[in-house]
């Protein structure tokens, strides 16, 4: 059944009777859950997905405009892609906030003043769980103390730039930036500054349903 246009359509709760579950891959981070899942009409079907603690990202903005973007080397698609400062959301409640703030700082050591939340995403829902919130950071400035040491080789590797909103756009329409962070960032972006601006963002401690967290 279609839905009439102009309802006000937005992705809703739902959760589908799971008759058993079981974890056959545990990694270092992440990990692989089978269920067994009742269908709407009675039958009973297999998902296979990975279970993810969830991701934040930040874009960060200059006073020129630019955005502060990260080349890393990412085996599993076998590119260099150009990326948002990211990590996972290692601790279970974690503040997503003061993770983004600890990730913008080890990887690129910058500091930012303002912070309101860009866009929250599932980047791969039909294979995996993970949750991704994008904050905006602006007044940006050199982090506080001395440069963090990666000791990650691929983290140590990585190359840092800050690049002009308008090139990104145009990259990503031409299909030469393909990671999903980057892609919904820039373009979320360009739409808040065509929209009601940036300061009409939700604040940087808006709730988030898919990883509920502490004060």
């Amino acid at each position: 059944m279609g839905i009439g246009i102009g309802t006000g359509i937005k992705d809703t709760a739902e959760s589908w009777e799971t008759v058993s579950s079981r974890r056959p891959f545990q990694g270092a981070k992440t990990a692989v859950d089978s269920d067994e899942v009742r269908m709407p009409d009675g039958s009973v079907a297999r998902r296979d997905y990975q279970a993810h603690p969830g991701s934040v990202c930040v874009l960060a903005l200059d006073g020129e405009g630019r955005v502060l973007v990260l080349s890393q080397y990412r085996h599993p698609v076998r590119r260099r892609l150009w990326e948002l400062p990211a990590g996972l959301l290692d601790v279970p409640g974690e503040n997503p906030l003061r993770a983004a703030q600890r990730e913008l700082a080890e990887e690129a050591h910058v500091k930012a003043a303002q912070w309101r939340v860009l866009a929250d995403f599932f980047p791969s829902p039909g294979g995996s769980d993970e949750a991704v919130r994008i904050f905006l950071a602006r007044e940006v400035a050199e982090a506080d103390g001395e440069r963090y040491a990666e000791t990650d080789s691929e983290e140590a590797d990585m190359q840092l730039a800050w690049v002009e909103r308008e090139e990104l756009v145009r990259g990503v329409l031409a299909g030469e930036f393909g990671n999903a962070a980057l892609v919904t960032g820039v373009l979320a972006l360009t739409a808040a500054l065509a929209g009601d601006g940036l300061d009409a963002l939700r604040p940087a401690d808006a709730p988030w349903p898919a990883r509920p967290y502490e004060a």
